[in-house]
């Protein structure tokens, strides 16, 4: 019986860097972009050269890059060995299914173990798929003559092979670079493939969640998918990031507050020999302190993503020259942090001032909101005819004040450190997209850099700003919020037409 998993990418829109060091917060968004695990036995029956109990076979097979990688999997130790060639490794799938067996050992009795014996002796064959919106395909989209709109996008076939950036990789780097858009696709592959083993073994019951659920009842199963994946990814990516990325992609839009790094320092020993097993059991006991608080766009409001396509930025080498100028000077970074705290406080007070605005006095929030999609922001507030539409408005422009505070604290963050966070030219891109009908905000998401854009629009104003993106050279992207985590799908979605929810997204 197949198992199929899927886990969402994410734009961080406020807490780039800040959101590194604890107590600082973020505000993440998940996406209608989600990457799919698929786990079934690979065997119908039990091989009798596996019954002595030692091996696994495990196969894993990335359509979208033409890749099937072998391994045989130690049942004693739990660790996986590549049998086939080893240029198409994938570390982040690799460590996913060590701790994800290995938290199935560790936690099962006698009888339940004897099972999972049974179920690892027929092997594991994993397929992973991530939706089109993770890579990007604006080189193919100019080289077949198409313009760079987001119908050119929803034209693509679903799960589109994926490009590499041959010209990119120079002679000392020779391995060529997958063309991503930044939407953290080693997180949601991890998560998705945690989640899928993890219910596969039976460590897990995520059955509850499925599209419509609300997720926010007992979350138990979810943690343990958290702690394992934020784990994995850890290990997999050698060094322990703030796990955004992850929290995200397990529990979907949050608030959040980073764990100590110190919660995985067991692991990271264990990536030095202890027996998985054990550090498994330390892991899951671990203080977890990392916060979670819910939080989403308000009603009426769409997130869009913009690729301007200046290749990527890389964020690693952004994050040390940051790091770098805060200890060479420790009291203007100081300063600059404090400022930019509260900002970013400022804006997440301003959305959940709308959310609760919007859940009490419903129509004449839209009423407001549907007049100001119209029109741009120096205009909003004259059009306010009462109390409650006035307190919108406010609220609206103390939120495009707020951003534009994030935007010019991570500016001067970037000089100082000399890295483009904001570089100009997305500068004069956020202002004249800030500066259109119906645009609350505009940033640059997570760390900066020439990635990505973000907008934030009001009711249908979005299509307007994908028509001035096109013209300035700018792919605005199918993404959009959608607020859930990790969820179990019905089954391949190949076969379903999944794009279908994909395609519905309003161009």
């Amino acid at each position: 019986m197949a198992v199929v998993a899927s886990a969402p990418g994410k734009v961080l829109m406020t807490g780039g860097y800040l959101i590194l060091e604890r107590p600082n917060p973020g505000l993440v968004l998940s996406t209608n972009a989600r990457f799919f695990a698929i786990v079934k036995p690979l065997h119908e029956e039990i091989k009798p050269d596996n019954w002595a109990w030692a091996w696994s076979d495990v196969k894993l097979t990335s359509p979208q890059m033409s890749r099937e990688s072998f391994y045989k999997l130690a049942l004693k130790n739990v660790t996986l060995q590549c049998v086939s060639s080893s240029d198409s490794r994938n570390p982040f799938v690799e460590q996913a299914v060590q701790y994800a067996v290995a938290a199935a050992h560790a936690t099962f009795d006698k009888n339940k173990k004897e099972l999972l014996h049974k179920l690892l002796l027929q092997g594991l064959d994993i397929t992973i798929l991530g939706s089109n919106e993770f890579y990007s395909y604006r080189n193919q989209i100019e080289a077949r003559g198409l313009p760079l709109t987001p119908e050119a996008l929803a034209a693509l076939p679903p799960f589109s092979s994926i490009t590499f950036n041959i010209e990119e990789s120079n002679a000392e780097n020779c391995k060529p670079e997958v063309a991503k858009t930044g939407l953290g696709s080693s997180a949601a592959m991890t998560t998705a493939v945690v989640a899928a083993l993890l219910h596969y073994l039976g460590v897990v019951n995520l059955s509850s969640l499925t599209k419509d659920q609300d997720q926010e009842k007992d979350t138990t199963d979810l943690d343990i998918v958290h702690m394992i994946a934020q784990t994995a990814h850890c290990i997999a990516q050698g060094k322990v990031g703030s796990g955004f990325d992850v929290s995200s992609a397990v529990y979907g839009s949050q608030r959040y507050v980073r764990f100590s790094p110190e919660v995985i320092s067991s692991a990271q020993v264990a990536a030095k020999g202890l027996p998985l097993e054990e550090v498994i059991v330390d892991i899951l006991k671990g203080k977890w302190d990392h916060e979670r608080t819910k939080f989403s766009l308000p009603p009426l409001m769409t997130l869009l993503l913009g690729e301007p396509g200046t290749g990527g930025s890389s964020t690693p080498s952004m994050v040390g020259a940051v790091k770098k100028w805060q200890k060479s000077d420790p009291q203007k970074s100081l300063d600059t942090w404090r400022k930019l705290l509260e900002a970013n406080s400022s804006l997440e007070v301003q959305f959940n001032m709308l959310s609760k605005l919007a859940e009490e006095h419903w129509d004449a929030y839209k009423c407001i909101i549907d007049i100001c999609s119209r029109l741009r922001s120096d205009k909003w507030l004259e059009q306010a005819s009462e109390p409650t539409q006035e307190a919108v408005v406010k609220a609206l422009l103390g939120a495009r004040d707020a951003m534009l505070g994030i935007r010019y604290h991570m500016r001067q963050m970037g000089e100082a450190a000399d890295v483009p966070i904001e570089p100009e030219t997305q500068t004069r891109l956020l202002d004249a997209t800030m500066n259109m009908e119906g645009i609350l905000l505009a940033g640059v998401p997570g760390a900066g850099g020439f990635d990505a854009i973000f907008a934030v629009t009001l009711g249908d104003s979005g299509s307007n700003v994908t028509k001035v993106w096109s013209s300035v050279n700018v792919l605005a992207l199918l993404v959009r919020e959608d607020p859930r985590g990790v969820s179990l799908e019905s089954g391949d979605p190949r076969t379903i037409g999944i794009t279908a929810a994909v395609s519905s997204v309003h161009i």
